[in-house]
């Protein structure tokens, strides 16, 4: 294993869309830009699978851009922390990595929300993102049944590709109520290209029941899911299905940002203006400062990447068109708000933490992340918190308290610096 020392003026984390256009933006006036990301390819989730031949226009736009520009990519490189101000230590396959830094731009992204209930550890029950991605990275899903639940407009998104690639998608189950869902739509009005959008995806799912007010009891199946219980609040029916997409929406990966110091405001990365945060000489753009979508994101990297390269002109001309992504990102917050119903999904007997396998009764002794963690080992499994973290969160009320290096799992050797 080796350490390797390499320094720049501006380094972008992530390489989803927020930062393609942060790193875009600050090579402009930057002679030194690195873009690092854990993944082999650019664009993020969103973009998965476009870097060889870019279908969306908009990703054939920036990725086109991004190599053009002379940016330096560090693919497959995880970072791990911060060792000392001004540097980041990462993790690559061939061992470890400091990266130095005079400004650093966040663009982590987010992650699927996971709510706990009866069935949901089975074979077959997987996120909608992440059946999206295993799809797009060849996954054999021609004539399955898929059942989708959860909130958001990822369950559309989702279910008309799944559908392009063979799927029979039998029903779509939104938590949020028709009369939220209505007027978020009737918002898109004042979002010309989203209402393009979603007419767009509700057309490539004709005859596919979208029904609101819905959420999911249980799963059943014996050694992979083969069916899941739907509710109403009222009523309880079954839907038999081979696959069961169930997400909650999105939180965002702000790990990495309170690692470094950074301030959080209503569980999102707190900037200014400028997409600066409270730490000095650190930015952050896209979902970890607020859920809207991938033209928000671009709009809020490429203001990071002018602020942070000395181009604050050029960032402040952008205000106005960012402005609206922020309309667009209170009207979906309001649209999808969890309904308090999903708070007691779990029985007692489920598993909450699938990593140490700490259930909802023993978790629900205690008064605190802290306590439970200390007690039960809860959210010190691979994920780190990540998924039974978010998930305590909305059942329980409790905050994450704090994070310690490294913010992914690491190993031993790539953590011994000099």
């Amino acid at each position: 294993m080796s350490e390797e020392r390499r320094d720049f003026e501006n380094v972008v984390v992530g390489g989803g869309p927020a930062g393609l256009a942060a790193a875009c933006a600050a090579s402009e006036h930057s002679q030194s830009v690195a873009l690092v990301d854990d993944t082999p390819w650019l664009g993020g989730q969103i973009w998965r699978g476009q870097q060889a031949r870019p279908e969306k226009p908009q990703a054939r736009h920036w990725l086109d851009r991004f190599n053009r520009s002379g940016i330096t990519l560090l693919g497959q490189t995880t970072v791990l922390g911060s060792p000392r101000p001004g540097w980041l230590l990462a993790e690559t396959e061939s061992g470890s990595q400091l990266i130095g830094y005079q400004r650093l731009i966040l663009a982590t992204g987010a992650r699927e929300l996971f709510l706990p209930f009866p069935g949901w550890t089975l074979p077959g029950v997987i996120g909608p993102g992440g059946l999206q991605s295993l799809v797009k990275h060849g996954w054999p899903i021609d004539g399955q049944r898929v059942v989708i639940a959860g909130s958001g407009p990822l369950l559309l998104a989702v279910a008309a590709g799944l559908r392009q690639h063979g799927a029979k998608v039998t029903s779509i189950a939104e938590q949020a109520p028709r009369s939220k869902v209505a007027r978020f739509a009737l918002s898109l009005v004042n979002h010309p290209a989203k209402l393009r959008q979603a007419i767009q995806l509700r057309l490539g799912l004709a005859g596919v029941p979208y029904r609101c007010g819905i959420w999911p009891v249980r799963a059943d199946g014996a050694e992979r899911v083969a069916s899941v219980t739907l509710t109403d609040g009222h009523r309880t029916w079954v839907e038999p299905c081979d696959l069961f997409a169930c997400g909650f929406g999105l939180v965002p990966n702000v790990e990495l940002a309170l690692a470094l110091g950074c301030n959080l405001q209503n569980d999102f990365v707190a900037v200014d203006s400028f997409q600066a945060t409270t730490v000095p000489g650190i930015y952050c753009a896209g979902e970890p400062t607020g859920i809207a979508g991938a033209d928000q994101a671009l709009l809020e990297g490429q203001v990071a990447g002018y602020a942070a390269s000395n181009q604050r002109p050029r960032a402040g001309a952008l205000f106005r068109q960012r402005s609206a992504g922020y309309r667009f990102r209170a009207e979906l917050a309001a649209a999808f708000a969890l309904r308090a119903e999903l708070k007691s999904l779990a029985a007692d007997d489920v598993v909450v933490c699938r990593c140490e396998d700490v259930t909802f009764e023993r978790l629900r002794r205690f008064s605190s992340w802290r306590d439970a963690k200390l007690q039960t080992r809860c959210g010190m499994g691979s994920c780190q918190g990540r998924i039974c973290g978010a998930a305590a969160k909305v059942m329980l009320g409790w905050g994450m308290e704090s994070v310690r290096p490294p913010v992914l799992p690491a190993r031993v050797a790539s953590l011994i610096t000099s």
